[in-house]
């Protein structure tokens, strides 16, 4: 097969450190914005006078939109190649933040929210198709784990940044300002544009053209894609369930103070950055990237069933989260390594697309399960079904592995 960096010279550590710092800010924009809006759904709703679960379906308008334009953006990704896509992404998003921050309606937030859910899907075809045809192969860990690590960041800078503006000013300067920081960003990565361009042309012809491959659906054909798809589906349904209801369920279970709670999920987030660095060395070696994820989702499972079953005092719930931050944060430039040896070379966006709309699917599907369980009160069952959702991603790992159409070959050092 031909190499994936067939369009450029073999890149050196300070263009890929500079490609991987430039991608990763627009990840962390796109994290940024999944998270400018909810911390602003009080002012919000008695602005509207419209409920929580009306403000929730707006989320639920972003995600499911989010998801269709994932699967899609990869074939335009492809085809006109990654970086004109992230400038339209980009902008798209900062648009729908000036929205929000004028909307006069319940009906004009839902609009906004189609914007920025067709903004938001481009990112992952767009920043892995960039990382796996530019970077270094001995480098692909590090990216990964820097493009986890921003995410997470942009997750967490999101209501710290909106909230205070919101107090200080009013909701819709807080989001105002939000799409300026989006549209700085644009400004940025527009700047540095040249390190961002990939020669689509000289890629397909070095990795052959879809009408070669026999189809631009052929990809779909590949027992490994759905794999990976049901793999991140149960990651993201993961993820959902301890951003949003882990850390009451354990609250309840362990008459946790309320502000302990509340910091449950933030140590959680920067354990898992910390975890995604030392991830990142690990990954360096492909060969063992499912034993990687298959160990660090292991150990964060058994942790998540000893937060539900044993007894212990409230001040150890947030070392817990903690440590199970951490072991997840391991295992995520791994997972990432899962998809790329499963992708066939002409074919990155479509199939990160495809892939990664687990993800939109999987946070849609969470909340509707967990959250029944929350309402009856059945905590322990919360952290119990994390423990079980992380233990099938041990099994899906090692099912990609199995089916893939390609065996591992160990990175040269």
């Amino acid at each position: 097969m031909s190499s994936s960096h067939a369009s450029a010279a073999t890149p050196t550590l300070r263009s890929d450190a500079k490609l991987i710092g430039l991608v990763g800010l627009a990840h962390a924009i796109s994290h940024f914005a999944q998270l400018v809006l909810p911390p602003l759904f009080p002012w919000i709703k008695d602005a509207f006078e419209v409920s929580y679960t009306e403000l929730g379906a707006v989320l639920t308008v972003f995600f499911v939109v989010s998801c269709v334009v994932q699967a899609a953006s990869g074939f335009v990704v492809d085809k006109l190649g990654p970086q004109p896509v992230l400038f339209v992404g980009l902008g798209l998003l900062a648009l729908a933040a000036v929205g929000y921050a004028l909307a006069q309606s319940y009906w004009m937030l839902l609009a906004s929210a189609v914007v920025a859910g067709v903004g938001n899907g481009v990112f992952h075809p767009v920043d892995y198709t960039l990382f796996n045809r530019k970077v270094a192969p001995t480098r692909l860990g590090h990216a990964y784990s820097v493009h986890g690590i921003t995410g997470s960041l942009g997750w967490a800078v999101a209501p710290a940044f909106v909230v205070p503006l919101a107090v200080a000013f009013s909701w819709r300067v807080a989001l105002a300002s939000a799409g300026a920081v989006a549209l700085v960003v644009l400004a940025v990565l527009w700047w540095n544009r040249s390190v961002l361009a990939l020669d689509v042309k000289a890629v397909h012809k070095a990795t052959g053209s879809d009408a070669a491959a026999g189809s631009e659906f052929a990809f779909l054909k590949i027992p490994a894609v759905w794999m990976c798809f049901g793999f991140f589906l149960f990651y993201a349904m993961a993820l959902s369930v301890v951003q949003t209801f882990a850390p009451a369920a354990a609250g309840h279970l362990h008459a946790v103070p309320v502000a302990l709670i509340a910091v449950c999920l933030t140590i959680y987030m920067v354990a898992s950055a910390a975890g995604m660095v030392v991830g990142g060395f690990l990954a360096s070696d492909p060969s063992r990237c499912e034993r990687i994820v298959g160990a660090a989702f292991g150990v964060a499972a058994v942790l998540a069933l000893v937060l539900a079953l044993a007894d212990f005092p409230p001040i150890v719930v947030p070392v817990m989260f903690g440590a199970m931050g951490f072991a997840s944060g391991i295992a995520g430039p791994s997972r990432d390594l899962l998809v790329k040896r499963s992708t066939p070379a002409n074919a990155s966006g479509r199939v990160y697309g495809v892939v990664y709309a687990g993800l939109d699917i999987g946070q849609a599907v969470a909340p509707l399960i967990f959250g029944r369980l929350m309402d009856h009160g059945q905590y322990a069952s919360v952290i119990v079904g994390l423990a079980v959702v992380q233990a099938v991603l041990i099994a899906s790992a090692f099912n990609v592995r199995r089916v893939r159409r390609e065996a591992l070959v160990p990175a040269s050092a």
